[in-house]
């Protein structure tokens, strides 16, 4: 089955992301009630037209809140899309831009029980998955008993359980998460992980985690951006690879943020590939993906241009808060 888009809430639940021109794709304008109309307004064009994925968290802002009042503005029924939050941070810039900091993360258990509540609060029987935002190569949260035996019982409350990886070790933390089971059972269904034409060490992992039957989920697809026509950025890493994916993306006639997330929805072992969108012409571009024809020699010439995760990730954790 080809790989599906769904959309991803953390450049429309809150003021602030590190998604470059982040500020000017939210015009400005941080009132809570202009912004839950804009993030209507995108889920409205993404779910129009097809889609049936979204991804929020309890660190963006109030992506839950918005998600749950549209979903009770369009009368949908639980079931009718997957929405899968996460726990893990806990957002603290309060509804500004400029905080010194934006989210604290905590993989404990008193966190996952308060923030479960929290969420289901939110979400009710619209919660289809719980993910861990951002488990690392180096975190002992996989190996917290009491934690995964509190995680295993989601699914008694009819809820997936799930996890999202980062930083330069993504492929040791899946391979991890594979190992962790309860009651003969492996304890999660889904992963999410950063894939993009900078990024691919994942890779082998996810291919794994495909043929153990878990839900691959791509997120930063765009790489924050960079892989956006919007990039003018001068930054010696991204530069000169953007300049020439651009390139290639315009000699097939298309972008290269479609490009990049054909490339993403190509990947055999992926089952969503998130779009960041927080505007509606980024939903039809994220859409138009879909049409881009795209081959092996392509792939083959884009695979040049990846970036050791190290440096990779040492880059990404400088990107600027807007």
């Amino acid at each position: 089955m080809p790989s599906q888009l769904g959309l991803g809430l953390a450049a429309l639940g809150r003021p602030g992301y590190v998604t470059l021109n982040h500020a000017g794709d939210l015009g400005g304008d941080y009132d809570p009630a202009v912004m839950q109309s804009h993030a209507h307004d995108v889920l409205d064009a993404a779910y129009d037209a097809g889609l049936r994925y979204i991804d929020v968290a309890r660190s963006y802002g109030r992506a839950e809140d918005f998600v749950a009042f549209w979903l009770a503005k369009r009368k949908i029924e639980p079931g009718e899309v997957v929405v899968a939050s996460k726990w893990g941070y806990t957002y603290t810039a309060a509804w500004s831009t400029s905080a010194p900091q934006h989210e604290v993360k905590d993989h404990s258990l008193a966190t996952f029980t308060r923030q479960l509540a929290e969420s289901r609060e939110r979400l009710g029987r619209y919660l289809s998955r719980y993910q861990i935002h951002s488990v690392t190569a180096d975190s002992k949260t996989l190996a917290d008993d009491a934690l995964i035996d509190a995680i295993a019982r989601l699914r008694e409350k009819g809820i997936s359980p799930g996890l999202t990886v980062s930083g330069a070790g993504q492929d040791t933390a899946i391979r991890k998460s594979l190992e962790v089971h309860r009651d003969g059972k492996r304890v999660f269904d889904s992963v999410q992980a950063t894939w993009n034409l900078f990024e691919r060490s994942a890779e082998s992992a996810l291919t794994d985690a495909h043929a153990e039957g878990m839900t691959v989920v791509v997120k930063e697809a765009l790489a924050n951006g960079r892989l956006t026509h919007a990039n003018r950025d001068d930054d010696a890493l991204f530069s000169r690879r953007v300049a020439a994916i651009r390139e290639i993306a315009e000699s097939r006639g298309t972008t290269i943020e479609m490009l990049a997330l054909a490339s993403a929805l190509a990947r055999p072992w992926t089952h969503i590939v998130l779009s960041g969108a927080a505007t509606v012409d980024q939903i039809r571009s994220s859409l138009a993906a879909r049409g881009v024809a795209y081959d092996a020699e392509l792939d083959e010439r884009l695979r040049a241009f990846s970036i050791a995760p190290a440096d990779y990730w040492r880059a990404r954790s400088t990107f600027s808060w807007n």
